[in-house]
């Protein structure tokens, strides 16, 4: 089953029909409303792409558009405007709210479908090369990854780089237990040959300099380490 929710909002019910069908047969989960009201009444924060028509009873497609703009929690949810109106100051309108895309009608289900795919590649390729955190945290254990600095309830503890590398590594994947041979992988992937021994020793200085956290660094036996909440 494809992960991706999709809300259709359409006052021409023949059409929600037609369009929930054919992305629910292409394996997305569907919701339907005949109106921008009906629409806001349901979790939108809980959808990953809005085909959304632009010319509704009261509260047109635009302007429910940047009401979700508005909106932090449904501001970055991408949008494909769905209209009979085909016009360049239209189609602006629809491109400077912040559309991801504008169909005009009468389309075809092909197009649509391709479109919703063309979309969902564009947003999961952004997530791809979004910056990534500059901070990791674990109740008073804070990493600052910009400046390679760790703090202990806001004192900062001396790390070599394979520490720093080994922790980073560890609150990254918090739970998911890594064996001796992915870590040396990960952390001493410019060395020609590391021992074991090694790594048991920096794990071992570790836990020691993290204080009370170092509890949470356990041991797998015949499997490696991990990190556990």
């Amino acid at each position: 089953m494809n992960p991706y929710r999709i809300l259709v909002v359409d006052d021409e019910e023949d059409l929600c029909e037609i369009l929930q069908f054919n992305l629910e047969t292409e394996g997305y989960s569907v919701d339907v409303a005949y109106s921008a009201e009906e629409a806001l009444k349901k979790d939108i924060s809980s959808y990953n792409l809005l085909l959304l028509d632009v010319m509704m009873g009261e509260m047109s497609g635009f302007k429910m558009a940047r009401q979700l703009l508005e909106n932090p929690k449904t501001a970055t949810i991408p949008i494909i405007f769905l209209t009979a109106k085909d016009s360049e100051t239209d189609r602006l309108t629809g491109f400077n709210i912040g559309a991801d895309d504008y169909i005009s009608k009468p389309f075809s289900i092909r197009e649509v479908l391709a479109r919703v795919k063309a979309v969902i590649r564009r947003v999961e390729a952004k997530k791809m090369v979004e910056i990534p955190p500059q901070k990791l945290t674990y109740e008073k254990l804070e990493m600052d990854l910009g400046n390679k600095k760790v703090l202990l309830e806001g004192d900062e503890i001396p790390f070599t780089k394979k520490e720093f590398e080994i922790l980073k590594l560890f609150l990254e994947n918090k739970n998911r237990v890594f064996s001796r041979d992915e870590i040396l992988t990960r952390v001493w992937s410019d060395e020609v040959i590391v021992l074991d021994r090694t790594i048991d020793v920096n794990i071992t200085r570790l836990r020691k300099k993290i204080g009370s956290y170092g509890k949470n660094i356990v041991t797998r036996l015949g499997y490696g380490y991990c990190f556990e909440e």
